[in-house]
């Protein structure tokens, strides 16, 4: 029988879970681990950096609702990895790390890369294990992979001492597991769900809210079925498409209005946390619901009614079902048609910095322009601070997992990996990242990752000189200070020229949308370089997302 090493035990377990696709930077005592990707049939891709691949292996991940793998070496190269363990981890996404540390017989004395890795992991994850024999590569691997996906989704950490990765063993002495359990989607108690449908009917004002976890869930149908009814719904950043934005009862541009003036608020896989005021944005006599896979998120800083452990889909199937032919108290009474009426003035009100001509270019009329021509299946990633704010309120989304921003954390950084991986996963789809210049830039290399691998991501720079444009330059720091938030007009569409990719530089309005149709049908990276208007401003909203 043939001798294989454990990196080829642990890539045949990814193997046979359906892992195809492993992202890494390559790095000892974890090359093994590559090698044995390769030579199984895995697409290995390798990059510059542990915190882009950790971010394009989330992505990719949560578009095929599988785990996405990070391999990484031992010491920096595994602390590298702890952001996007904690980001997806506050995110729910499925996010597996095996990183490599020091070998058993030189630790304590000095060994190379020698850190207390499961202790730096800690903190970041769901669950953490260490492997203790080459033997059970497999069943360890197995472990974290089901751990990852399980319950609500997040990053779990599995450490590899270096002479376990190396070490070398008969095949048929290291089991693989061919396959996982079928794992039922939790139901609700059916007198809760009773309970809901009354408040639903009763309701002067109900209002749903839409997180992403209902998009992980596949809730959309059953959402639809609900909001069909005449309930108006408000999606988070990252839960816009599980319903198609373009439903009429699509309530996100009345936001304010709708989470003020509801009195009746039920939240379907998503939390109350600071995208949504922490909960103390809703009237004081508002009643709300949450219906969620943990029952700790039931506790928060809402002053929550009713919380219903379950599935999302299953948990809006069962109310729909419940309230069968029942009337509803909101129907008719205008609380639905006020919402429609506030979204279509706050969206007239945008109209005019949506078609500015101006030069530099508005980045209203950028994001105005990319809408008008990405197609409904485009999967989409924003990431910035004024440019995110401005694809917040402009751009839609018609598909569930199908926009990333930074996402619960507010992590920069995450945007290009994140469209990347996106388009990894879905090869036949437009993958279109809308960035601002510092957001580009914390991860630009990803660029030269996605032309020697063949992906096509569209990165467009919305260039506004630095962090918010000149707004925090300029009025938030000493008169006279030397470019601290602002940035240099750096040449972004030079950063495509570098890999042979297609590039693209726009300096006015008319010229934004031939750059863009020629980028999507390059069918290779391309990098759209878009110089905007650093003193412009979003037309509403404080901060991130508030």
């Amino acid at each position: 029988m043939a001798e294989i090493h454990g990196g080829q035990v642990a890539a045949r377990q990814l193997r046979a879970a359906g892992i195809d696709t492993i992202f890494g930077v390559v790095a000892g005592p974890m090359i093994e681990v590559f090698a044995g990707a390769q030579e199984a049939g895995l697409q290995v891709i390798g990059g510059r950096h542990e915190m882009n691949m950790g971010f394009a292996a989330s992505a990719w991940g949560y578009q095929k609702r599988l785990p996405g793998v990070l391999v990484v070496g031992s010491g920096p190269g595994m602390t590298n990895a702890v952001t996007p363990m904690h980001v997806a981890t506050e995110s729910a996404m499925p996010l597996v790390v095996l990183g490599g540390s020091a070998f058993a017989n030189t630790r304590g004395v000095g060994a190379f890369q020698e850190a207390d890795q499961t202790a730096f992991a800690a903190p970041a994850c769901k669950w953490v294990g260490q492997v203790d024999s080459t033997e059970r590569i497999g069943e360890w691997v197995h472990l974290a992979l089901g751990k990852a996906l399980q319950g609500r989704p997040g990053a779990v950490y599995l450490d590899f001492p270096g002479q376990l990765v190396a070490g070398r063993l008969e095949e048929g002495q290291a089991p693989i597991r061919e396959r996982a359990p079928e794992v039922t989607r939790p139901h609700p108690d059916p007198n809760a769900i009773d309970r809901l449908a009354d408040l639903v009917a009763r309701a002067e004002r109900p209002l749903l809210l839409v997180g992403k976890g209902a998009g992980w869930a596949e809730a959309g149908s059953a959402l639809a079925a609900l909001s069909d009814r005449g309930l108006p719904y408000v999606a988070s950043p990252m839960g816009r498409g599980v319903i198609p934005d373009d439903h009429p009862n699509f309530a996100n541009a009345a936001r304010s209005a709708a989470l003020k003036g509801a009195d009746l608020v039920v939240m379907f896989g998503g939390r109350f946390n600071w995208i949504f005021g922490m909960g103390r944005r809703f009237s004081p006599d508002a009643t709300l619901v949450q219906v969620d896979v943990e029952a700790e998120e039931m506790i928060s800083g809402a002053d929550l009614d009713l919380g219903i452990v379950a599935d999302a889909a299953v948990t809006a199937a069962a109310l729909d079902s419940a309230l069968g032919s029942r009337p509803l108290a909101s129907e008719g009474n205008g609380w639905l048609a006020g919402l429609q009426e506030q979204s279509e003035r706050n969206e007239a009100t945008a109209r005019q910095a949506l078609e500015d001509d101006a030069v530099p270019i508005n980045p209203y009329r950028l994001v105005s322009e990319v809408r008008e021509l990405l197609p409904r299946d485009a999967i989409i990633t924003t990431e910035g601070e004024t440019i995110m704010g401005i694809c917040r309120a402009v751009l839609p989304c018609y598909r569930e997992r199908s926009l990333f921003n930074a996402g619960t954390t507010g992590c920069m950084g995450t945007g290009a990996p994140y469209s990347l991986g996106a388009k990894l996963a879905c090869p036949d789809r437009p993958s279109v990242a809308v960035l601002g210049d510092y957001a580009f830039g914390a991860a630009a290399m990803v660029v030269e990752t996605a032309a020697r691998v063949g992906a096509a991501p569209v990165f467009v720079v919305a260039n506004n000189e630095g962090i918010a444009g000149h707004m925090i330059q300029d009025h938030m720091l000493p008169p006279g200070s030397p470019r601290i938030a602002s940035l240099l007009p750096a040449n972004y569409e030079k950063i495509g020229e570098l890999v042979d990719g297609h590039s693209e530089r726009v300096d006015q309005p008319d010229e934004i949308r031939p750059a863009l149709e020629r980028a999507l049908a390059a069918d290779r990276v391309a990098v759209v370089h878009v110089r905007c208007n650093p003193k412009a401003t979003r037309l509403s909203g404080a901060n991130y997302l508030q």
